[in-house]
C-alpha cells in the first residue's frame, strides 16, 4: 500500500493552484483593495464579510473567527477531507500525477495508490453516472425518454443535465462497479447499492430516470431518481440516503451551473424540482436550483448567501417560487419564516394558472418562465395578505384581530427603513387609520403584546382573557400529552374556540386525523404545524409545544377534564349571553316561535353550563 505524497509534488500543488478560483467556487469574493479579496466566512455565521483571500500570498484568514489557511486547508475545513484527500483533490484539478512514497521509495509501478474515502465515493458516483446516462438510450429506456420529451427536454438538455436510467434487473450497476474495482463496503457507503436479505448487493436504484446530483466544484454525489412505472410501489422520488458526501440539507441541485449567474447576477430562483430547474435553465433564468428530497432549510440559505454576498452592505435577491395550490402556498409561508435569515430581497412567483415553471415553459414557452420570474412580489406582501385574507374585514372585529396578526410581521422586517411604508399599506389594506396600526407594530417590534401595554419580557406569552387561556391549556394538552388528552380533546369541536387562531390550530389537529390518533412526539407536532394555513398558527404550534402546562406536577385525566369542561363553560356562556340578547329583541306576540324556540335553547344551554361548572369546579 502506497505511503505518504512526496513533499516536492505538494510544493507543486500550492504552487499551481489558484486560492482565488478554489474558494471561489464556495465563496463570493469583492475586491478589497491593495490586491485583496473578501467575502462572507463559510465556516461561521456573519454578517458583514470578514473572510479575506490574498492572492499574491496564496492565503486566506478570517478575521471573525481566525481560521485560515492555504488553499489546501481550505478544502480540508469546507469539505471535510483529508490532508491526502485534499491534495489530490487539487492535484486532479491543475492535472498533476502525483508520487507516493512507501518506506522513502517511489511505489511499484502498476500498483495504484490508495485513495481516501471521498475520492473514492466520488469515483464510483462518476462511473455509475456513465453507466446510467449509457442506459438512456436503451430499448428498455423508452419510457424515460418519453418522460423526458413529454416535458419539453430533448436528448441535448438530457446529455447537459446527465439525465439516466436505472435498467431493469436487481444488480447490474454494482455488478459493473465490482468490475471496475469498486469494494462492497464503499458501494453501500456510497448509497449506490444495499444489502438483500441473502447478503449479496443490489442496486439502491431500479427501473427510474435519475438525474445525478453535484455539489458546489461539480462532483456528483448522488441521485434523484424518478418512479416510471405503475408497479413501482416505491416512492414518486426517490433520493440517495444520507453518506460521508451527501447531505441533502446542504444540497441544492443545480448549484454546479447556477452559481456563477447567481453570482454576478445577485439573485437567485428556489424552485422544487429536478425538472423545474432544467425548464428554468433552459428558458433563460439561468439562476434556478432546487432542494432534494427535503425542505429549504438553515444550510441552504448558508450556501446561497456566502454566493450572494448578502450583507448588510450588498443586498441579494432570492426568489421562491411555488405552485399555486395549497400546499404551494402553505410553503411559500414556511419561507417567510426562513426570509429573516437573508438581508437581501426575498420574492415569491406563483403562476396564475398554479402551474411550476416546468408545465408553464411547456404550455406558454420559454418567455412564460422568465415573465413568472419578472412578475414577482415582495414574500413579505404575500404573507401580509394571506393573513389578512382569513378575517372579515367588514367588521371591527375583524379588522382588528387582522391588524393585531399582520403587526408582527410588519415588525419582522429587516429592512427598518420600510417600516413605516408598510405600516401605511397595511392600514390602507384594512380601513383602518394608520396611528393604531403603528402602535400595534411598535409593540410587536418591542416584545410587547400588541394589544395591550409595555410589560416585563416574560417565558408564557400573554393572554386575552380567561377563555384564551383555557383554550391554550387545551391545545398544549392536545400537543404535549396527546395519549392523555384523546377522546376528551377530541370530544369538543373547533366552534367551542372563540380566538380564531386557537381555531386554526384545533382544526389543524382534526385535519391531521385529531389527538386520539397521535402518539406524540416531533412528528406530531410537525404534523400539526404544517396543516395550519395560518402563518400565526404555525407560530402558535412551536410555541404551545414547549411551553409548560399551568399545573404542578405531571398533569392526569382529571386535569384533562377540568380543562375542556372550562373550555366549554366559555364557549356556552358566551352564546347563552348572545341568547338572553336575542330574546330581548324577538316580539314574543309577532314571532312566537322564534321565540320559544330560542327560549328553549337558552334553558338548554343553562342546565349545561351548570354540569360543566360542576365538572371544573377544580379550576386552573
Amino acid at each position: 500500500m502506497a505511503g505518504r505524497i512526496r513533499d516536492e509534488d505538494i510544493a507543486l500543488v500550492r504552487e499551481r493552484t489558484s486560492i482565488t478560483e478554489v474558494i471561489s467556487d464556495t465563496v463570493t469574493l469583492k475586491s478589497a483593495g491593495a490586491g485583496n479579496l473578501k467575502g462572507l466566512c463559510p465556516f461561521h455565521d456573519e454578517k458583514s464579510p470578514s473572510f479575506n483571500v490574498s492572492p499574491a500570498r496564496n492565503v486566506w484568514y478570517c478575521f471573525g473567527c481566525g481560521a485560515g489557511g492555504d488553499a489546501i486547508k481550505f478544502l480540508m475545513d469546507a469539505e471535510h477531507l483529508s490532508f491526502v484527500e485534499a491534495v489530490e483533490r487539487l492535484a486532479a484539478r491543475v492535472g498533476l500525477q502525483l508520487r507516493y512514497l512507501e518506506d522513502d521509495r517511489p511505489a511499484p509501478r502498476g500498483n495504484r495508490p490508495q485513495q481516501g474515502q471521498r475520492q473514492r465515493l466520488v469515483a464510483a458516483h462518476a462511473a455509475a453516472v456513465e453507466f446510467y446516462t449509457a442506459q438512456l438510450t436503451t430499448a428498455g429506456a423508452r419510457t424515460a425518454r418519453e418522460f423526458l420529451a413529454e416535458r419539453g427536454f430533448d436528448r441535448a438538455a438530457a446529455e447537459r443535465y446527465g439525465c439516466g436510467f436505472a435498467p431493469e434487473g436487481w444488480d447490474p450497476l454494482t455488478r459493473h462497479l465490482r468490475q471496475h474495482g469498486f469494494s462492497h463496503d464503499e458501494l453501500v457507503t456510497a448509497g449506490l447499492s444495499r444489502p438483500a436479505r441473502s447478503g449479496s448487493l443490489i442496486d439502491r436504484f431500479r427501473r427510474r430516470l435519475l438525474w445525478p446530483i453535484r455539489d458546489l466544484t461539480g462532483d456528483v454525489i448522488g441521485f434523484g431518481a424518478r418512479k416510471l412505472f405503475a408497479d413501482d410501489d416505491g416512492p414518486k422520488y426517490l433520493n440517495t440516503p444520507e453518506t460521508p458526501i451527501y447531505k441533502k440539507s446542504h444540497v441544492l441541485y443545480g448549484i454546479d451551473q447556477a452559481k456563477r449567474e447567481i453570482a454576478k447576477q445577485g439573485r437567485v430562483v428556489v424552485v422544487e424540482g429536478y425538472t423545474d430547474v432544467m425548464a428554468c435553465h433552459l428558458a433563460g433564468v439561468p439562476t434556478a436550483v432546487a432542494t432534494c428530497g427535503t425542505a429549504f432549510g438553515g444550510d441552504h440559505i448558508g450556501v446561497l448567501r456566502r454566493l450572494l454576498l448578502d450583507t448588510d452592505a450588498v443586498a441579494g435577491e432570492i426568489i421562491f417560487t411555488f405552485d399555486g395550490d395549497a400546499a404551494g402556498q402553505k410553503a411559500a409561508l414556511r419561507a417567510f419564516e426562513d426570509d429573516q435569515r437573508f438581508v437581501g430581497r426575498t420574492f415569491i412567483a406563483v403562476s396564475p394558472d398554479n402551474m411550476d415553471p416546468c408545465d408553464l415553459r411547456l404550455a406558454k414557452g420559454d418567455l412564460a418562465v422568465r415573465d413568472l420570474v419578472a412578475r414577482r412580489e415582495p414574500l413579505v406582501d404575500f404573507a401580509l395578505r394571506h393573513v389578512i385574507s382569513r378575517y372579515d374585514l367588514d367588521t371591527v372585529d375583524g379588522r382588528v384581530e387582522a391588524m393585531r396578526r399582520a403587526a408582527p410581521l410588519v415588525a419582522k422586517l429587516k429592512d427598518q427603513e420600510k417600516r413605516p411604508e408598510y405600516v401605511r399599506k397595511l392600514a390602507g389594506d384594512l380601513g383602518m387609520e394608520i396611528e393604531p396600526v403603528q402602535r400595534a407594530v411598535l409593540a410587536a417590534a418591542s416584545g410587547r403584546p400588541v394589544d395591550g401595554p409595555a410589560r416585563p419580557a416574560r417565558t408564557v406569552p400573554s393572554v386575552d382573557s380567561p377563555q384564551s387561556m383555557v383554550e391554550r391549556e387545551a391545545l398544549k394538552l392536545a400537543l404535549q400529552e396527546p395519549v392523555l388528552a384523546g377522546p376528551m380533546f377530541d370530544a369538543v369541536e373547533a366552534s367551542d374556540y372563540r380566538h380564531p387562531v386557537h381555531v386554526v390550530v384545533r382544526t389543524a389537529i382534526a385535519a391531521v386525523g385529531g389527538v386520539g390518533a397521535a402518539t406524540g412526539g416531533a412528528v406530531w407536532v410537525e404534523a400539526v404545524r404544517d396543516a395550519c394555513e395560518d402563518l400565526a398558527a404555525q407560530a402558535l404550534v412551536g410555541e404551545l409545544a414547549v411551553e409548560p402546562l399551568r399545573i404542578d406536577g405531571e398533569p392526569d385525566p382529571r386535569y384533562v377534564s377540568i380543562t375542556m369542561a372550562q373550555l366549554q363553560w366559555g364557549s356556552v356562556t358566551a352564546r347563552i349571553r348572545e341568547l338572553k340578547s336575542r330574546i330581548q329583541r324577538i316580539n314574543p306576540v309577532n314571532n312566537k316561535d322564534d321565540y320559544f324556540a330560542t327560549f328553549g335553547e337558552l334553558l338548554s344551554l343553562e342546565q349545561h353550563a351548570r354540569a360543566l361548572r360542576e365538572q371544573a369546579a377544580g379550576g386552573l
